[in-house]
C-alpha cells in the first residue's frame, strides 16, 4: 500500500516546480499538481512504481503540455489566462524583463504546438535537466531515440521562435 501523504511530502515539491515553470501561472500549476497526483494514484494501482521523482516528473510534464495544448487551442474561445511572469530581478531593464516574458509565452505556445513526444523530450532533457538516458527511461523509447526527438523539438521550437533570434538577419546574409 502507498503512503501517498509521504509522497506528496517528499515529491511534491518536483511536481510543482515542473508545472509553475511549463505553464507559469499559479492556478493552473496548482490544477496540473492535483492531475499529475490523480493520475499517479491511477498507475501506481495497476503497476508499482521503481523511481518516484522520475515518474512523477513525467506525468507532472505530460499533464502541463496537456493544459498548455488546451489553453492555446481554446485561446480563441474564451479569454486567455494572463502569461505574465514575475519581474526578474536579474534583468538589465524593464525592456529586458518584458522580452523575457515574451519568450517565455512564446515557448509555451510552441511547445503546446510541436508534436507531445518532442514536447516532452524537450521538457524533460532541456527544462527539467534529465540525461537522454533518463529521459528515455521515462518515456519507453531508446536513448537514441530520445536524442532524434530532441533534434526534432530543437528544429521546430528553432523555427516558430525565430522571430527572437538576436542573429536572424546576420544568419540570411544581412537581409530582411
Amino acid at each position: 500500500m502507498t503512503d501517498w501523504d509521504a509522497v506528496i511530502r517528499e515529491h511534491g515539491p518536483v511536481v510543482w516546480r515542473t508545472a509553475c515553470r511549463l505553464l507559469g501561472h499559479e492556478a493552473d500549476a496548482a490544477d496540473c499538481f492535483q492531475r499529475t497526483f490523480l493520475a499517479a494514484v491511477e498507475q501506481a494501482g495497476a503497476e508499482p512504481v521503481r523511481n518516484w521523482p522520475g515518474f512523477l516528473r513525467r506525468l507532472a510534464t505530460a499533464r502541463a503540455l496537456e493544459q498548455l495544448r488546451s489553453r492555446y487551442r481554446d485561446a480563441p474561445r474564451s479569454a486567455a489566462l494572463p502569461d505574465e511572469l514575475p519581474p526578474d530581478p536579474a534583468a538589465p531593464d524593464p525592456a529586458g524583463s518584458a522580452c523575457a516574458g515574451e519568450l517565455a509565452a512564446a515557448l509555451r505556445s510552441a511547445l503546446a504546438a510541436i508534436d507531445l513526444p518532442q514536447a516532452e523530450i524537450f521538457c524533460l532533457v532541456c527544462l527539467e535537466g534529465l540525461s537522454y538516458r533518463e529521459a528515455a527511461q521515462h518515456l519507453g523509447v531508446t536513448p537514441n531515440h530520445a536524442g532524434v526527438l530532441l533534434n526534432r523539438a530543437r528544429a521546430a521550437l528553432r523555427e516558430r521562435l525565430a522571430a527572437f533570434d538576436p542573429n536572424r538577419e546576420h544568419s540570411r546574409g544581412g537581409r530582411p
